[in-house]
């Protein structure tokens, strides 16, 4: 067992865990629980935030949400709900989660099982601190199409294509936003009220669009 704690968040990584072990520790702890689960092949990473890491999310989230608002875009949030498949031997929590192309196909589910409904269109991935597990190649083999990833200074946007996480400047559910732009909206929010952050990002993607 390794335990690494950060301003960010504290990391404990379990070895050789089975994938039955793996399903009988998400159902034991619940979906309450504040910790977040990551497996892969054996690995189990069980990561908890704190505030570093939990206030970009909320930032990430507000963003997805106007965005699909301006552009009359319906979606679906899924949160961090717990994505896994049994054939692939991985599992993950993201740190927030959309179905946003595939949002027909989900609508009006209560549960959501990736052996047979799509996985996510678009997750959020937040790591100030290296994780011990390989997540790209975890999403990737969940099948989630689109992966931004943020280390409290960097933002990443990736596309799924051929199995493997390509780098890219520009979303692909939402074309009109860059990495860049949406980098300055997240460092503004470190010294910038939440509210206003929120109206001058509503303003931009109106500008976008207008």
């Amino acid at each position: 067992m390794l335990v690494k704690s950060t301003v960010g968040e504290q990391r404990t990584v379990l070895h050789n865990i089975s994938w039955e072990t793996f399903e009988a520790l998400l159902r034991d702890t619940g979906e309450d629980r504040g910790s977040r689960f990551a497996y892969d092949c054996g690995v189990l990473e069980i990561m908890t935030p704190l505030f570093e890491h939990e206030n970009p999310k909320i930032q990430f989230d507000r963003f997805i949400l106007v965005l699909a608002e301006e552009l009359g875009i319906e979606i679906i949030s899924a949160g961090s709900t717990t994505l896994k498949r049994r054939i692939t031997k991985r599992g993950i929590e993201p740190d927030t989660c959309y179905y946003i192309q595939n949002e027909p196909a989900i609508r009006g589910k209560v549960k959501l099982n990736l052996e047979n409904d799509p996985p996510p269109d678009l997750a959020i991935e937040i790591d100030i601190t290296s994780s011990s597990v390989n997540k790209l190649g975890i999403y990737s083999a969940l099948g989630v199409t689109e992966l931004w990833r943020y280390d409290g200074q960097n933002l990443k946007f990736y596309q799924l294509i051929e199995g493997q996480y390509v780098e890219c400047k520009f979303s692909i559910a939402f074309p009109i936003v860059s990495v860049s732009e949406i980098s300055r909206f997240i460092e503004q929010s470190k010294c910038m009220g939440e509210i206003a952050l929120l109206k001058s990002f509503r303003a931009w993607v109106r500008e976008r669009i207008s």
